[in-house]
């Protein structure tokens, strides 16, 4: 289960929304070993697509490098989707290299008649995409 902040809830979706119809990516860091997220990070999606998002390679080195100073890892990793339903893609099954992460999507679209966007949350190990639970809290 993901747990977190409404206020982090709430920046990942303005992100999301802020940057249609382009996809919107980012990553939410936490203490290592808490699975805590606390540390919101906007991303540039290098793509500037509406069906694609790609961390700029110099701008992630740069985040990593931070999060280890840190003492932080990537808790979530989230883009969104502008125009399908908020569930990852093979292009994002593939791309799923932290498996200790909650994959974050939410799509922009209206796609189920709920709203103009649904956040939802993923483990993606191996391959293997199992969806998870999201509790939204004021507080840890």
């Amino acid at each position: 289960m993901l747990t977190i902040t409404q206020a982090l809830h709430d920046q990942i979706v303005a992100h999301a929304r802020e940057d249609h119809p382009d996809e919107a990516c980012g990553v939410v860091a936490g203490p290592v070993g808490s699975g805590r997220p606390e540390r919101f990070i906007p991303m540039l999606n290098a793509a500037r697509s509406p069906t694609f998002y790609e961390f700029d390679s110099q701008d992630l080195l740069k985040l990593y490098r931070e999060m280890d100073d840190r003492d932080e890892e990537p808790v979530v990793i989230y883009h969104s989707h502008t125009a399908t339903e908020a569930y990852p893609s093979r292009t994002d099954i593939t791309y799923a290299n932290e498996p200790g992460a909650h994959y974050v999507l939410v799509s922009t679209a209206d796609t189920d008649g709920a709203g103009d966007f649904q956040f939802r949350s993923f483990r993606i190990v191996e391959g293997e995409v199992t969806e998870e639970e999201v509790r939204v809290v004021d507080a840890y």
